[in-house]
């Protein structure tokens, strides 16, 4: 397949549509040799932009971690090499904080935490459990919903042990992570200053999520595997 050339991403001040391009175009070709033709094009229309982004909106929270675009396939069935999304991730804790992606859906925004061990498990089911606490949790919840965020995460299919059926918050007990997202597409805004603008908006809103999170769940205590 011919690479299609770098357009004038680099004078777009957002994320370009040539970035979606690309991932749609990386779906139907994930090998190196696709990759080595359009490595320039990532770095103009992918990489540069998300990096500005990123650079935007430290001062308010905090420094980004842009990921790398090659996937760990050592574990995994899968042996495609490249991500099909670029993320770029704020940490408030290891494996918490908000993120945001462009791949060949758009744009999407998220935050929570996105990986547990027990003990943080642990801490959030009691936390949920707390009437108090709990409730903060739901009204946080509730008033993300209202405002079009979609709630997810990694949920069990049963309920946890001792938990009874009636829970009033049941569905919450279920989670092993949670987060919340809300996905842009390739709105007419993508390619201009205001996607940091939008970005901004959907990491403010979250923030309370965040602080809940940062407080009751929090970082692993347990020791890291050497």
């Amino acid at each position: 397949m011919t690479p299609s050339p770098p357009t004038a991403s680099a004078d777009v001040p957002g994320i370009p549509r040539d970035a979606v391009a690309f991932y749609r175009e990386l779906e139907g070709s994930n090998s190196r040799t696709w990759w080595t033709a359009n490595t320039d094009r990532y770095a103009v229309s992918v990489r540069e932009p998300m990096a500005h982004l990123g650079d935007v909106l430290t001062e308010e929270f905090g420094e980004p971690k842009l990921f790398r675009p090659h996937r760990d396939v050592r574990f995994s069935k899968d042996k495609t090499p490249y991500k099909d999304h670029q993320g770029l991730f704020v940490p408030v804790s290891p494996r918490m904080g908000w993120y945001v992606q462009v791949g060949a859906d758009g744009l999407r925004t998220a935050g929570g935490f996105y990986a547990s061990q027990s003990d943080q498990v642990a801490r959030y089911r009691a936390s949920v459990v707390d009437d108090v606490v709990g409730g903060q949790l739901v009204s946080i919840l509730d008033t993300l919903v209202d405002r079009g965020f979609d709630i997810g995460g990694d949920v069990l299919v049963t309920r946890p042990r001792g938990i009874p059926a009636d829970h009033p918050r049941l569905e919450l007990l279920r989670h092993r992570t949670l987060s919340a997202s809300r996905d842009h597409g390739t709105p007419d805004w993508l390619e201009s200053e205001e996607v940091a603008e939008r970005v901004r908006a959907d990491w403010a809103a979250m923030r309370p999520l965040l602080e809940w999170c940062d407080q009751y769940v929090g970082a692993s205590e347990r020791p890291r595997r050497r």
